[in-house]
């Protein structure tokens, strides 16, 4: 039975380059369609550019265009990206459009009649020096429940919190610097109590992933919160009808762009756009997402949909995060990767593999080991599938016009390939895309296996076995046959390279089971290339030059330490400069320019090692209050564990002075 199918990535954000860790949902999203295509499938794969909010506003601002050519630019970078990994959607929008200021417009007003939108006036956080409201993302404090340092003003990422931004401690505001206000203003909320008999059976039921619907189940617990759906101008977006000044929060109208960018591929091809939104549709509509948006999609738009009377997704496929070597993308060390750095040293196909390899149909985080990769595409891609080919095409090509045998060598063989089939099948559209990979290495391994048991190239030297070097060759063209018909929705270019040089149509799923016999093939060209070392280097390299290009060097006296980069103000920001009390201090053995001191910053103590052995004596520190970093990343080091930095000046030796508040100071309070 063929199904119809709407599919959607999460909308990446007109206002910064795609990298690596996007790429994972994408290339996810595509080879999952691709192999429903495959299978014979009506599918479409839309998506569109998250264009509105402050900081697209701000970012327009700062580089003095409108915000239309800012959001226009950022497509065009991200569209050829896209493409250049063979991303395949069949159509691509933007949420500045006409159909989804229309589709967010009717969603919203068919909410509010149906009672299920609200106004009310509320304090909101606001700069003075820019006079402006503050959106959550724009204010940054302490979280108000566990007390993490440097959240936003929404929620936290440290104990996963949601709050109001008044509640944040110790706010700031990421334009100005300056510590936010409390106004007064009028606002729009969405009740999302309302849909909560729905929501709870919609989210305990198979339209998400078992531990989605489990961690679903705590917000339940708590009570779901009206969603304040407006911001004030100025701010680049959609104005709320019968509301001047007001605007859609970006996250209404963003996955109404999912709709939108539909709306648009309809009007342009003729597929009923009503068939596929109508609340008692046969159609599917599945999602693609990071985990990390699971509130908005598992909750806030089945709830608007279900208020505005049109389908709910049948499915919401989440995703885990992406870390590069075991830890999370990193400039400094090269591996924040853009999307375009990888394009200009290695094939995109390499790491569509490396993906499928990795991905499974949980949430969990996948890891990109940059050795493991160069190792995997090498054995993998360019050692046994493409090494197949090359094996068997020289010979067919050079003693028999390129003409494969009229029958097949291991019948037994090749049925054993073809009735993986529907094994395969069901792991691609599971989304176990991992086991899939395995599944189609190890029919590699046999393919490689029975070449080499046979030995073409000994057979060619012997007389009288021209027959059999024919049929073993032939075979080993087939059984690769097989095997890129099943990497198809993973190197859809890979794929369309060998079906010119096997002189075949586009492989279609079934096609599998249908041997190539008496068949005519092409000379065989190169398919894939071993990645080396110095083009992984060579990708790290460009990272880190990305990091520091845009960086301006300071002039400086000769005899003063030259002032390093600039950064920006929310990088700084993340830095929690807290007040702490010395309450212990001692040697420690065996380094010569280290005192091991015991701090408390009100709530806990923590331990630092720092380099002030020359200017103090242990003694002399005990009691003391000093300032340290309270969120640095905790260092292991050869005398043990050190959970943080204490801030000191001077040029060394004697002359090194920790930082000493005034004693009103207490343990723990933020320095700001």
């Amino acid at each position: 039975m063929q199904r119809k199918i709407l599919v959607t990535s999460a909308l990446p954000y007109a206002n910064g380059s795609v990298h690596l860790g996007h790429l994972v949902e994408y290339i996810q999203t595509d080879i999952w369609v691709r192999f429903q295509k495959m299978r014979g499938h009506e599918c479409h794969y839309v998506c569109a550019d998250d264009a509105h909010g402050t900081p697209i506003m701000l970012r327009a601002q700062n580089e003095g265009i409108t915000p239309e050519q800012l959001i226009a630019d950022i497509s065009k970078e991200h569209q050829a990206d896209f493409a250049e990994f063979a991303i395949g959607f069949d159509n691509y929008h933007s949420t500045h459009s006409d159909e989804n200021r229309q589709l967010a417009s009717q969603i919203y007003l068919a909410n509010r009649d149906a009672g299920h939108i609200e106004s009310r006036t509320i304090s909101q956080a606001y700069d003075p020096e820019k006079e402006m409201f503050l959106p959550d993302r724009f204010i940054r404090g302490e979280c108000p429940k566990c007390g993490a340092a440097d959240q936003y003003g929404d929620s936290c990422e440290a104990c996963g919190a949601t709050y109001d931004p008044t509640e944040l401690k110790n706010p700031v505001s990421a334009v100005s610097g300056a510590t936010p206000i409390t106004k007064e203003s009028k606002h729009y909320f969405f009740k999302l109590g309302n849909f909560e008999p729905m929501l709870r059976e919609w989210t305990q039921g198979d339209h998400l992933q078992a531990e989605v619907g489990r961690k679903l189940g705590e917000w339940f617990d708590s009570g779901l919160q009206d969603w304040d759906i407006s911001r004030d101008a100025p701010y680049f977006g959609f104005e709320i009808p019968d509301a001047p000044n007001k605007f859609f929060y970006v996250w209404l109208d963003a996955p109404i762009g999912y709709l939108a960018s539909f709306k648009n591929y309809c009007d342009r091809t003729g597929v009923d756009f009503n068939e596929f939104m109508r609340a008692d549709s046969p159609t599917e509509m599945v999602h693609f997402i990071g985990k990390d948006i699971i509130y908005f999609h598992a909750l806030f738009w089945p709830a608007m949909l279900k208020g505005a009377g049109f389908r709910l997704p049948n499915r919401v496929y989440a995703h885990g995060f992406l870390t590069v070597d075991g830890k999370k993308m990193s400039k400094s060390r090269g591996t924040f990767i853009k999307a375009r750095t990888y394009l200009n040293h290695l094939n995109p196909e390499y790491l569509r593999y490396y993906f499928a390899a990795k991905l499974n149909n949980t949430i969990e985080d996948i890891d990109l080991s940059l050795e493991d990769f160069q190792s995997r595409i090498n054995s993998d891609l360019v050692g046994k599938v493409v090494n197949i080919a090359s094996r068997c095409a020289g010979f067919i090509n050079k003693r028999f016009d390129g003409k494969l045998s009229d029958a097949l060598a291991d019948e037994v063989l090749f049925k054993a390939f073809t009735d993986q089939a529907e094994s395969i099948a069901k792991r691609y559209d599971n989304r176990e895309f991992a086991q899939a990979m395995r599944e189609i290495m190890a029919l590699a391994d046999k393919a490689n296996q029975y070449i080499d048991e046979r030995k073409p190239w000994v057979l060619a030297k012997e007389e009288g076995k021209e027959a059999e070097v024919q049929a073993v060759c032939s075979m080993g063209i087939n059984l690769f046959r097989v095997l890129i018909a099943y990497l198809k929705p993973v190197l859809p270019r890979t794929a369309e390279q060998a079906e010119a040089f096997l002189k075949i149509d586009a492989l279609q799923w079934t096609d599998i089971e249908k041997p190539l016999l008496s068949h005519n093939i092409e000379p065989f060209k190169p398919l894939m290339t071993r990645v080396e070392q110095d083009k992984i280097d060579a990708i790290i390299k460009e990272s880190k030059e990305n990091m520091t290009a845009t960086a301006t060097p300071v002039k400086t006296a000769e005899n003063i330490d030259p002032i390093a980069d600039e950064i920006q103000f929310d990088d700084f920001a993340k830095i929690d400069l807290r007040i702490a009390k010395i309450v212990n201090a001692e040697h420690v053995e065996g380094a010569e320019k280290l005192l091991k001191l015991t701090l408390d910053i009100g709530l806990a103590e923590k331990q630092v090692f720092a380099g002030i052995k020359s200017a103090y004596a242990p003694e002399d520190l005990v009691g003391k209050l000093t300032v340290m970093v309270a969120n640095l990343a905790p260092r292991k080091m050869r005398f043990g564990l050190s959970e943080g930095m204490v801030l000191a000046a001077g040029p060394g030796g004697k002359d090194l002075y920790i930082l000493n508040p005034d004693a009103g100071a207490q343990p723990g309070m933020r320095v700001k």
